[in-house]
């Protein structure tokens, strides 16, 4: 199966934005979901016969507009010499526009298999499988802990949830000896116990109550970590699913951030590590002297121009668009950014050209700043990411403008 980039992670959920506000007159917006080993002759004799029992609808309008999406998806099966291993999703109906109404289609090779074969008429696409698989599968328990406190935490795909504190009972250092210090210890040591089965019960039941629990990774200063580990205060069933057992130094909502770091080996695979690597990778560039980063939309893009990229790394929040603005009346041109499109297209025809004076301005081309970097990334062989706001590096690229690079070579 093969796995979607960050960009192409992105640009679907933007797009699903955008489908999920399309809205028919009646049930006449179709949904077909085909798996990879589904037969397309197959599909193609659904399809005629959903025609021939769409004459039963009543609204002439809607079955007209039925019957033309069928056509629509029908003729786009014919151009279908093989089916994505991912399988795909055909999207077709007519959508009003004012007073006119508009067919429109849309062709999705979705970021995992298709499972199931699915064909869906309604007012709205159904759109809810492709959600279902752009969240980030499986869940992992995280638990920091020594003789003073306790955090238990959640990693969900970049998203790292502090669930539960726990504070110990256990007493400190005592002054007393004789009798009086071995019975001081052995109370010290019954309340360490019921610490550690209070930090057991409580991390058992939240992890075994999270659905598709991957695993559990453990930390905490000095060998208390092991001891509570070895000596079998998780359940059983959340025992066996105990990843790692990492030093960190703290125990509190910083541990859980720290374990998280110190555990990415264990998590090499999943998005929030990748995302993390790549962005402390940039911050420890941008604080040399000289260094191999670069932030910021102008500079990044001229670096781009010049084959210095080796990585854009943009902002899931970026959102902007890179115009050509041309005057009408003499041959002046501009290159701009905008950040809000509809404004600045209303204010437009009021703004006189900087050359000839004249009232004459229009947009002659726009994409997405997102759509042009990348271009311009593709160009040159660079890697692209789309870095997620939910983790604390996320927040960190979005203060340096939301777009940066690190570099092969500083020209």
């Amino acid at each position: 199966m093969t796995k979607a980039s960050s960009l192409e992670l992105h640009k679907l959920r933007k797009e699903l934005e955008v489908l999920e506000e399309k809205k028919g007159k009646g049930t006449e917006l179709v949904s077909l979901y085909i798996p990879p080993d589904k037969n397309l002759n197959d599909v193609t004799s659904q399809m005629r016969e959903e025609y021939s029992q769409a004459m039963n609808i009543k609204s002439a309008r809607t079955r007209k507009n039925v019957q033309s999406a069928l056509e629509v998806i029908m003729q786009r099966l014919k151009l279908i010499k093989e089916v994505p291993e991912n399988g795909i999703v055909l999207l077709v109906g007519t959508i009003p526009r004012g007073t006119k109404d508009k067919m429109e289609v849309y062709m999705i090779t979705p970021p995992e298999r298709v499972m199931t074969y699915i064909y869906h008429c309604d007012s709205q696409f159904l759109l809810q499988p492709i959600r279902d698989m752009l969240t980030e599968k499986g869940t992992y328990g995280l638990l920091v802990l020594d003789r003073g406190e306790a955090t238990v935490g959640l990693l969900g795909g970049k998203r790292i949830e502090v669930v539960r504190k726990i504070n110990s009972t256990v007493p400190g250092k005592h002054g007393r000896g004789g009798q009086s210090q071995r019975r001081f210890e052995r109370l010290i040591e019954i309340a360490a116990h019921e610490y550690f089965k209070r930090i057991g019960d409580h991390a058992s039941k939240i992890f075994m109550n999270t659905p598709d629990l991957r695993g559990v990774v453990v930390g905490g200063p000095g060998p208390t970590k092991d001891f509570f580990i070895n000596e079998g205060y998780l359940h059983h069933e959340v025992q066996k699913k105990v990843l790692g057992v990492i030093d960190t130094s703290y125990t509190d909502d910083f541990g859980i951030r720290e374990l998280v770091d110190n555990a990415s080996e264990i998590f090499k695979d999943l998005e929030v590590t990748k995302e993390k690597n790549l962005v402390q990778r940039f911050l420890r560039e941008i604080v040399k002297d000289h260094g191999l980063a670069a932030y910021g939309e102008k500079e990044v893009r001229g670096f781009l121009n010049r084959g210095a990229v080796d990585a854009l790394l943009i902002s899931e929040e970026v959102e902007s668009f890179r115009l050509v603005i041309a005057c009408s009346s003499c041959d002046y041109k501009e290159n701009k950014t905008v950040h809000d499109l509809k404004t600045f297209e209303k204010e437009l025809p009021e703004k006189a050209c900087p050359k000839c004076g004249e009232k004459s301005l229009g947009i002659d081309e726009f994409k997405s700043t997102l759509d042009e970097l990348t271009e311009l990334a593709d160009r040159i062989g660079a890697n692209i990411e789309v870095i997620s706001t939910e983790t604390e590096e996320g927040q960190q690229l979005k203060a340096f403008g939301g777009i940066a690079a690190i570099l092969r070579f500083r020209p």
